[in-house]
């Protein structure tokens, strides 16, 4: 506090009023740098996503025919490096402006970066409300939407082969819908009038014992002919169970799990929002001190 005095009409009183240091500042280093410290590791996580996608999209061009079919959505879903890549291209353009809207304490960076985070835990939320309190729906929702395009797909993408036959394998399943191994009939070099060597088979990882334990070789064979079998005669060979009924009751048995990490991520969100609206108004009132 300093003290003024002001002299009228032969009286006086005194007048008193803030002052600040020269260097005083309403915005806080710590939550500054801490807003910019979280946005600079995801910035490279993205940029990390984004080179991998990349790669692996350049990879597919070069060893298929040149060029990529976009068609509809599906294409899109299923092309795991596409997707990659556009994942890579939002983390890194929403954390690089919460990076600089920090360093630079840019408010309109900072609105930006806060209103991304928010649309991206409501949708989160929602997604979560769906799955929680409608399950079965969501279930008849997948595979009616995906099963066929998944298993026609099979063979046309590398990545999402790849990606189908680690989750067959983890989590010790076969197709997508309630019919199980009999969905790999869509599939035109599963199906039983297909002239493939494959007819009446299903990929190698629906298999129990695919790799042989001598030799460590996978017997890529090992699903030939299955969907010519009963499921009780399958089920000696492969795993008969559809991959999409597999995931949710693995889901109900994690349930505390899922719903804890869920939580934790969505606090987390929650707590950098609150941290940049903070540093928002902090700059707001630094600048109304200048004006």
């Amino acid at each position: 506090m300093s003290n003024h005095r002001y002299h009228h009409g032969g009286g006086s009183y005194m007048h008193a009023r803030m002052s600040y240091p020269h260097h005083f500042t309403y915005v806080s280093s710590c939550v500054k740098y801490l807003i910019f410290l979280l946005n600079f590791l995801f910035w490279l996580f993205g940029g990390l996503l984004l080179a991998i996608g990349v790669y692996a999209f350049m990879d597919k061009l070069k060893d298929g025919i040149g060029w990529v079919r976009l068609e509809t959505i599906y294409d899109v879903i299923f092309n795991i490096s596409l997707v990659m890549i556009i994942a890579g291209i939002v983390i890194f353009v929403v954390s690089f402006a919460g990076c600089l809207g920090a360093l630079r304490e840019n408010t309109c960076l900072l609105k930006f970066y806060s209103m991304c985070l928010l649309i991206f835990f409501l949708m989160e939320m929602a997604i979560a409300i769906i799955c929680f309190v409608f399950p079965q729906n969501m279930n008849s929702f997948l595979e009616f939407q995906f099963t066929d395009k998944i298993i026609h797909s099979y063979r046309d993408d590398s990545d999402l082969q790849n990606f189908i036959d680690f989750a067959q394998q983890e989590f010790k399943c076969c197709g997508l819908s309630n019919a199980g191994y009999q969905d790999w009939s869509k599939n035109e070099y599963f199906n039983c009038s297909s002239p493939s060597v494959e007819k009446c088979g299903v990929p190698y990882s629906c298999c129990i014992n695919a790799t042989d334990i001598s030799s460590g070789l996978v017997n890529i064979m090992c699903g030939y002919g299955v969907q010519e079998h009963s499921v009780a005669a399958a089920s000696k060979r492969i795993w008969t169970s559809g991959c999409i009924e597999i995931v949710r009751v693995w889901a109900e048995r994690n349930l505390y799990v899922i719903a804890g990490v869920a939580l934790g991520i969505a606090f987390l969100q929650l707590f950098v929002i609150y941290l940049a609206k903070t540093l928002e108004g902090q700059i707001d009132m630094q600048k109304s001190r200048w004006s």
